[in-house]
């Protein structure tokens, strides 16, 4: 159904799929929901509280793309696992990295 990624307007539209409390901070893999929709997978250390997930996740995404943290920001799913953040970027450049860490490319 969905896609994990997307340009839009200039703009990488990125899903996730993000897990709180995890032993250590790890991205990559993909995760299948029930009605077929694909989210990048992302796992932080960091507990859901106060943002601190949301702000540990923008921070390990970020890094892994070689972003500024400034550039990503959480649009839909504060409160929630399942989350859409914006990147801004050379979004080329951002759809090679994200494929590389769904698995789509060696």
């Amino acid at each position: 159904m969905g896609a994990a990624f997307e340009e839009k307007a200039g703009v990488m539209i990125v899903r996730l799929r993000v897990t709180p409390s995890a032993s250590a901070d790890k991205i990559g893999g993909r995760w299948e929901g029930p009605e077929g929709a694909t989210r990048l997978v992302l796992r932080v250390t960091a507990p859901p509280d106060k943002g601190r997930a949301n702000k540990a996740a923008i921070r390990l995404l970020a890094k892994a793309l070689g972003l500024p943290k400034t550039a990503v920001s959480i649009t839909a799913g504060e409160t929630d696992r399942l989350k859409t953040l914006t990147l801004a970027g050379d979004v080329i450049k951002l759809t090679a990295q994200l494929k590389k860490l769904l698995g789509d490319t060696p």
